[in-house]
């Protein structure tokens, strides 16, 4: 079976470097037409510079179709116009590649509050305000895949990356609300969470593994993801080429006697209320619920029995 995009119109954000980069390359190697968007910045934000326009010409070069765009992905104005633009020039938007990102680390201690408020702008904001643009399209062609960026670090955390992390596991929420409401519409959204040598983590490989984590061995999941037959609602890990599935799962709990509901019972009963056996993967929020209701009711059918 070939994946192919024949048709489709894809924007990527971040896409003058790294990951973005390949996912733009490989998009329209595959048939699609590319917007292909960065600022140009620095990891940390700052400066400009004409990246996108390189990543277009590289895809000209091998006979693909894309036009450079260096909107900001914090500015509702200018993600509307690009999105604008791509409807206008090629008629509709399928594809979104929610990619771009700056890094600011410091330990908490150290970090102000511009440098959590610039990175939860770029990552949380910038996917939200990019998707938001996009999303009355997809829902009125029936059809959308969108991509969201996380992080191990958001997932699971990492020292000095409070910001960081805060706007990653933020992602991770907003696709799981999105894929709810989209997917009456065929809206299918997923989350990726990469690990790949790009400027944004040139410093934190040792120069034996670059190769290996080459941002190249990321793609394939990637692009899987936002095909005709993706999923929806997966967190994938991807790096070196093993991709991996996260889930966010819920245990069974304890059900606190009446009479009983105090500070000492949760401590009593901590090990019975993190047993993982019998754990479930909830597909949304009102699941949590509904095993609370399960779980009262077992103890009101136990209090009758006895």
């Amino acid at each position: 079976m070939s994946i192919t995009f024949d048709g489709r119109v894809a924007i990527v954000t971040g896409a003058g470097g790294g990951l973005g980069r390949a996912y733009a390359l490989e998009l329209a190697r595959r048939g699609a037409r590319v917007v292909v968007n960065d600022l140009g910045g620095a990891r940390d934000g700052s400066g400009s510079s004409d990246a996108a326009a390189k990543v277009v010409e590289e895809i000209a070069a091998a006979g693909g179709t894309a036009i450079a765009n260096g909107a900001s992905v914090t500015d509702p104005e200018q993600v509307e116009a690009m999105v604008r633009s791509a409807q206008e020039t090629w008629g509709g938007v399928h594809i979104l590649i929610n990619n771009a990102g700056i890094l600011r680390d410091r330990s908490f201690a150290k970090m102000s509050a511009d440098d959590f408020r610039s990175v939860v702008e770029v990552h949380l904001l910038g996917s939200a305000l990019c998707t938001k643009a996009v999303w009355e399209i997809m829902r009125a062609q029936a059809y959308g895949r969108i991509l969201m960026t996380s992080s191990s670090s958001g997932l699971f955390g990492n020292f000095g990356q409070a910001n960081y992390g805060a706007a990653k596991l933020g992602i991770a929420g907003l696709a799981r609300t999105l894929h709810l409401e989209g997917a009456k519409y065929d809206i299918r959204v997923n989350t990726i969470a990469p690990t790949a040598a790009t400027r944004m983590t040139e410093d934190i490989f040792p120069p034996d593994m670059l190769a290996l984590f080459n941002p190249d061995n990321v793609v394939p999941a990637a692009l899987y993801l936002v095909s005709e037959d993706a999923p929806t609602n997966m967190i994938v890990g991807a790096g070196a080429g093993v991709v991996q599935a996260t889930y966010v799962t819920l245990t069974q709990g304890y059900a606190l006697p009446e009479g009983r509901r105090t500070v000492e019972e949760v401590a009593a009963n901590w090990d019975r209320i993190t047993d993982r056996s019998g754990e479930i993967v909830p597909q949304s929020g009102a699941e949590q619920a509904m095993t609370i209701l399960r779980a009262l009711q077992a103890t009101q059918g136990t209090s009758s029995a006895t």
